[in-house]
């Protein structure tokens, strides 16, 4: 009995303690706050002068792939097919040259108007002076660079040697169209007809999970047309008189 009264006294006493310790600290709104950690702040990769070995790197060559990975920068580059009137005489059979270039310089001048009979005219002028300059029916990447810089005021005219898929892509993510050259007849495109042609030039404008979406200017089907990575990739050659299956891997574009 006397253990219990001493066991309410005390809580009596801590009850008054409380009340008076309330009454005290009302006014004080930090009173009733709880002490918190301190934040400590995570270095900053100047701060400790190197990065984590699991830190991500920006400067990897995918990084604008991953940022525009279906290549909607370059989706306004304008479409022409190398017959813009479905006359493949033999003018017009070999112009998948004329046809890329213009495309992608009307890309460059951010100039939409490109009709059939307007396009057919830019065809046929780039032909003639060709033919003035002693160039032949088919033409190669090196010969397309000069034709682009010394005729039609085109003097940024890059071409990569052995590129991977990686390397198209990332042009693609970089807003710039991709013309390569092909051999024709291993391109998987239903619509070409006899199997194709010998030796074929496209543009590349952009790319998905699936594949590679180009302009291609051997079929009125042609704008938009996709191939598969591989199957583009692996029919890339550059001109090549003997055989066009021994033309380097290359690509021409514009910085």
């Amino acid at each position: 009995m006397f253990k219990l009264k001493k066991i309410l006294a005390a809580a009596v006493i801590i009850v008054i303690a409380v009340f008076v310790y309330r009454a005290i600290n009302k006014n004080d709104p930090s009173a009733d706050r709880l002490v918190q950690d301190p934040i400590l702040e995570t270095p900053t990769l100047n701060q400790v002068g190197e990065k984590s070995s699991d830190a991500v790197s920006l400067e990897t060559p995918d990084a604008k792939i991953k940022k525009n990975p279906t290549g909607e920068a370059i989706a306004s580059v304008p479409f022409l097919t190398q017959a813009p009137f479905a006359i493949w005489d033999p003018l017009h059979e070999d112009a998948c040259e004329e046809a890329s270039l213009i495309m992608v310089k009307h890309f460059l001048d951010k100039d939409q108007d490109l009709t059939p009979a307007s396009g057919d005219v830019e065809i046929r002028k780039i032909i003639q002076y060709e033919e003035k300059n002693g160039y032949g029916i088919s033409i190669s990447l090196e010969q397309l660079k000069k034709i682009a810089k010394e005729y039609l005021g085109m003097p940024t005219g890059r071409i990569k040697y052995s590129p991977t898929i990686d390397d198209i892509k990332k042009e693609l993510a970089d807003g710039r169209p991709v013309i390569v050259p092909a051999a024709g007849k291993i391109l998987p495109n239903p619509n070409f007809r006899n199997g194709g042609p010998n030796y074929h030039m496209l543009v590349v404008v952009g790319y998905d999970k699936n594949g590679f979406i180009t302009n291609d200017p051997g079929t009125k089907k042609g704008q938009g047309f996709r191939y598969a990575y591989e199957g583009l990739f692996n029919a890339i050659h550059d001109w090549d008189a003997t055989n066009i299956l021994n033309g380097q891997k290359a690509y021409l574009v514009f910085d």
